[in-house]
């Protein structure tokens, strides 16, 4: 489950990919199956998000790992890497970034 609070000790990855619209589903399957595969196996991790634009051009996964670390070794690992070669043929164009949580709030109308 993700967790996001300030108190928590993670490495958040940011990932935007651009697709054409007619690959956004693809893109979205491939990016489900790789984690239901690959990442939920890998030393280090601990959740992924997939959401998909309304318009249909873009897929963003936020994900976290316990580490920077976890997250590299996942960049090296075969399985993944075989993944993710794919995913850059479908992408047009993807922006992985790594960030920690700086500030939550909620809504106090509940």
């Amino acid at each position: 489950m993700t967790i996001i609070s300030t108190e928590q000790d993670v490495v958040t990855l940011i990932n935007v990919f651009t697709v054409a619209p007619e690959d956004q589903q693809r893109l979205l399957d491939l990016l489900i199956e790789a984690t239901e595969e690959v990442m939920n196996e890998l030393p280090g991790f601990l959740s992924a998000n997939l959401h998909k634009s309304l318009d249909g051009t873009k897929i963003t996964n936020y994900a976290q790992w316990r580490s920077r670390e976890d997250f590299e070794a996942m960049l090296k690992h075969p399985d993944a890497v075989v993944h993710m070669k794919e995913v850059g043929r479908i992408a047009v164009k993807f922006e992985p970034h790594l960030y920690e949580v700086a500030f939550v709030d909620e809504s106090r109308q509940r």
